[in-house]
């Protein structure tokens, strides 16, 4: 339904901070739960952060509670994911996942199969 295109990866020091975003295209809903998911080699994919385009409230992993923030900028159509304080094991792929919905639910958000678009993905690199 829609088009989701990632940008803003790179490669930090362990204690260093990034910032992704997420533009998002081509949807005609007022609301769209947006997800930010993350694959390691040799490891399931991972939901990481979550938030209602258009709406509220935001999910985060506990593995990255109150070191990142995701939020929405619905003029520019985009969600970004704010890293801070990175770590080793925050390494990996990024993607924003996308699904046309009301909601983000409480329980599922972090579940890949409910969304039906998928960025490209985005090398999130952080060293010792």
């Amino acid at each position: 339904q829609g088009h989701l295109v990632e940008s803003g990866g790179g490669s930090v020091h362990a204690g260093g901070s990034l910032r992704l975003s997420c533009v998002l295209s081509g949807y005609t809903s007022n609301f769209i739960c947006v997800t930010w998911f993350r694959q390691a080699p040799e490891k399931q994919r991972e939901g990481v952060a979550a938030l209602l385009f258009g709406g509220s409230p935001n999910y985060y992993a506990s593995s990255v509670q109150g070191r990142f923030t995701t939020s929405q900028d619905k003029a520019k159509n985009t969600v970004a994911l704010q890293m801070n304080a990175l770590r080793p094991e925050d390494t990996g792929i990024y993607y924003c996942a996308a699904v046309a919905r009301t909601f983000c639910g409480e329980t599922d958000w972090y579940k890949p199969g409910e969304y039906l678009d998928w960025g490209q993905g985005t090398q999130v690199t952080v060293s010792p």
